[in-house]
């Protein structure tokens, strides 16, 4: 028997998911009261927020995070937890539309948060269920034509720790008829996603670093010093960083105009048996498939199949979560048709319409970091480490992003959601024609 949707109600601060119900002991933080002045205040306690305060705080800067929920509330305490290299769009595409220097620039960046994570990791001793590798899976020859593409331009770019599983091959990877062959990254993974921003929050911490919870960004004022003003507080800072993602809401514009708001779903089953889980994903790696619409999962750390997928624009959740997310693993591993889902829930990722990640500047002193557009395990952590750079005086490596210019969606507020649907949807009817 399943259990409804769960998400709307909340779990120690949290949506309630497989995540906050295995999630390392947290003490829940105050809320900001009355005036404080620090070097630098971060807006949000997700990874982006938390990768750059604790990047900050080890350079010596007085840093203070608000967070309008709790530590990991947002994408980052929901994600599939996957960790993937590179970027949503590859570096061919970058080359293309912004040139070879910009390919360059990013693509000497692209493999480095993958490093940063298992740096925190082993720096700070953080339990998160840590595993190596991840496929990214063929559903037809012209996906597996396309993989074949990726790995000799991550090689490129000095990459080389892929391997090409064609035909049969993949099958001592994946226990699924469905493919017709696979890449494996050696250097990829998966873990527990909450308990990596726990563990950072933790760490940021142990430096001096102060966490608000429950403190939402009401109004934000420019100036020598800037001022980030809650309801029941505000905090002073030389400079500030804006990293609430799908988070942020409309409260500074500028950034809303330029970036949607996206849901996608996940579902984790009962704990499986250990011969069920060792003939579904026998080396225990993480799987995503090359649909435009991408299906993916992995074994939890208990043996759950964690398995999510599809989007839905605007950041809104459809009627079931398992009602959409079942078929979806019934097609790869139809055999576990009696399986029990045990946990339902959602989170919103932050797209943007070329698919690569926004830096920038709001004033000489406000920096932001935002959409990742699916990867923002990785990414995020590496604009984290770029925060710190620039934030100490070398821009280079920020200003590589900074420098990439994004359009508004079309169709404006109003318009944007159903028109990024219907695009959507002919991607989707190509990958069910195999085109």
């Amino acid at each position: 028997m399943t259990q409804p949707d769960v998400v709307s109600t909340q779990q120690d601060g949290h949506t309630r998911s497989l995540y906050a119900a295995t999630m390392n002991a947290a003490s829940e933080r105050p809320a900001l009261a009355g005036h404080q002045s620090v070097d630098v205040c971060v807006v949000g306690a997700g990874f982006t927020g938390l990768s750059s305060a604790l990047h900050l705080a080890e350079q010596g800067f007085r840093v203070a995070v608000l967070e309008a929920q709790r530590v990991g509330f947002g994408a980052s305490g929901r994600n599939g937890g996957q960790i993937v290299n590179s970027y949503s769009r590859d570096m061919d595409m970058i080359e293309a539309r912004f040139g070879e220097a910009s390919a360059r620039a990013l693509g000497d960046m692209a493999f480095e948060g993958n490093r940063i994570i298992r740096e925190r990791i082993e720096q700070y001793d953080i339990q998160c269920d840590l595993k190596n590798g991840n496929l990214f899976a063929a559903c037809n020859d012209k996906q597996l034509a396309a993989l074949r593409h990726h790995r000799a331009l991550w090689e490129k770019y000095g990459h080389r720790e892929l391997e090409l599983l064609e035909g049969e091959a993949y099958r001592r990877e994946i226990g699924s008829a469905r493919y017709t062959g696979a890449l494996l990254d050696h250097s990829g993974g998966h873990l527990h996603p909450l308990n990596l921003v726990m563990g950072q929050a933790a760490a940021f911490e142990s430096l001096g670093g102060v966490i608000f919870e429950h403190s939402p960004m009401t109004r934000l004022e420019y100036g020598e010093r800037v001022s980030i003003h809650t309801a029941e507080g505000v905090i002073e800072a030389e400079r500030a960083v804006i990293a609430g993602n799908a988070y942020l809401g409309n409260i500074v514009l500028e950034l809303a105009d330029r970036s949607m708001p996206c849901g996608t779903q996940v579902i984790a089953t009962e704990v499986l048996d250990e011969a069920t889980a060792q003939r579904l994903l026998p080396t225990d790696r993480a799987v995503e498939d090359g649909n435009y619409l991408l299906d993916y999962y992995r074994l939890s750390a208990e043996r759950r199949l964690i398995y999510g997928g599809g989007v839905t624009y605007g950041g809104r959740d459809p009627a079931s979560i398992e009602g959409a997310i079942r078929p979806k693993l019934l097609k790869t591993f139809p055999e576990l048709e009696n399986v029990r889902i045990d946990y339902a829930w959602s989170g919103n990722f932050l797209l943007t319409l070329n698919r690569l990640p926004q830096f920038g500047r709001l004033n000489h002193n406000v920096y932001y970091a935002q959409g990742y557009s699916g990867h923002g395990v990785t990414s995020s952590h590496l604009a984290g480490r770029l925060m710190g750079e620039i934030i100490k005086g070398d821009s280079a490596r920020f200003d590589a992003f900074a420098g990439i210019k994004h359009l508004p969606f079309p169709g404006g507020r109003r318009f944007a959601v159903p028109f990024s649907a219907m695009g959507a949807w002919y991607y989707a009817l190509r990958d069910r024609l195999g085109m």
